[in-house]
């Protein structure tokens, strides 16, 4: 069978996150290999056409990868009949009026989130898509990783019993910038640009509870900005309006409760940098991005309280069991491309729409509001119309 090509346009590789994860390490990784393999047996080879508004970085963007076409004018791509889908990981507050004009072109749409500046808005794209007969979907990188691939495994097999709770942290010391270069940047910390940790982590944390747990009913949240003043990209000092650091507790359909802190502003002491512990009445584990630790009820030791008495070396973690790997793992962000083309070119399943993508903005809005007033907030289901 002959190869297929798939242009798709890609918005926003010239930032770090577009050009790392999802240009050179998924859809150029995923040509060099030959495509996609469909169910059919034959092959969807990702052609890139690269987007977005400095041509001095596309240029050399595309020189150094071999791609042949690039532009820094978008309605002219998305009016070409030939580019079938659009990618989008620009900075958030552009994101929404591209999708649309994407949508209104025809073209199939796989994004960055959160996906729009308001549950509204995203609930409108989404809807758009669904009008379009577009295939839409929501980059959910995280349910991709060895460490919830190992977790989704445990639960799928009843190694937990009935869960119980979920405890997880996330974050790590990002630089102010005024005396080493900050690893984000500066707009993430700015509330008029899209920025916060609330609207950047509380989605990851929705579609890991939603497709992995159950569906999240509300959500109590405290939020800071612990660092006010942060320098940027010139190195010139400005305020932080956005917050650094959310600690939330989110109640799940079914009794399950989850707390996670998240910050920007926290040293690592953790053998990841997000690790989610799962107790449940069977079995306990511990997940991160690439490991995963168990203890199931019938080697769980008694454990004392005795502050008198020194903790035996390695302490409580030797007691825990690794999960092995039992498969080779891609990149993330490279199996999910991968999904995402399969749908596009042969129908198969993809949970992961601009629908999932709405709830995931919800939540975010959901646990401003909650640190606004101090007080519970509850999520309403939503749907489309």
């Amino acid at each position: 069978m002959q190869d297929r090509v798939l242009a798709v346009a890609m918005n926003g590789v010239t930032g770090r996150m577009g050009y790392r994860q999802h240009l050179t390490r998924s859809v150029l990784a995923i040509r060099k290999a030959g495509g996609v393999e469909l169910p059919d047996g034959s092959r969807v080879v990702p052609e890139p056409v690269l987007v977005g508004r400095s041509a001095d970085k596309l240029r050399r963007i595309a020189e150094e990868h071999g791609i042949e076409r690039w532009s820094t004018d978008l309605d002219t791509v998305l009016s070409d009949p030939g580019i079938e889908a659009y990618f989008d990981a620009q900075i958030t507050s552009a994101r929404e009026e591209a999708l649309r004009s994407a949508i209104a072109a025809g073209k199939h749409i796989y994004t960055e989130k959160p996906t729009a500046s308001t549950l509204g808005a995203a609930l409108e794209l989404a809807k758009l898509a669904r009008d379009a007969g577009v295939c839409n979907g929501v980059v959910q990188d995280k349910l991709f990783l060895p460490g919830l691939i190992k977790l989704r495994r445990l639960l799928e097999s009843g190694f937990f019993g009935r869960v119980l709770s979920i405890r997880g942290e996330f974050g790590y010391w990002v630089f102010e910038g005024g005396w080493q270069e900050p690893q984000r940047p500066s707009w993430n910390y700015r509330a008029e640009d899209g920025g916060g940790i609330v609207l950047d982590m509380f989605p990851h944390w929705h579609y890991i509870m939603e497709q992995l747990f159950a569906p999240v009913r509300a959500v109590t949240a405290t939020t800071a900005t612990h660092i006010a003043r942060r320098w940027d990209e010139d190195g010139s000092p400005y305020a932080a309006t956005a917050e650094d650091a959310a600690y939330a507790v989110f109640e799940l359909e079914g009794g399950i409760t989850a707390q996670i802190n998240s910050s920007w502003c926290v040293r690592v002491d953790r053998d990841e940098l997000v690790e989610f512990q799962v107790d449940g009445t069977e079995g306990s584990a511990v997940a991160g991005l690439r490991n995963c630790r168990i203890q199931h009820r019938v080697a769980t030791p008694r454990a004392f309280w005795d502050p008198d008495a020194p903790a035996d070396r390695g302490g409580y973690r030797d007691q825990w069991e690794h999960v092995p790997d039992n498969a080779d793992f891609d990149n993330g962000f490279r199996a999910q491309w991968e999904q995402f083309i399969s749908h596009v070119c042969a129908g198969t399943r993809f949970p992961y729409d601009l629908l999932s993508g709405a709830r995931g903005l919800q939540l975010a809005e959901a646990g401003l509001r909650s640190a606004s007033s101090g007080h519970r907030v509850e999520l309403e289901e939503v749907d489309l119309p």
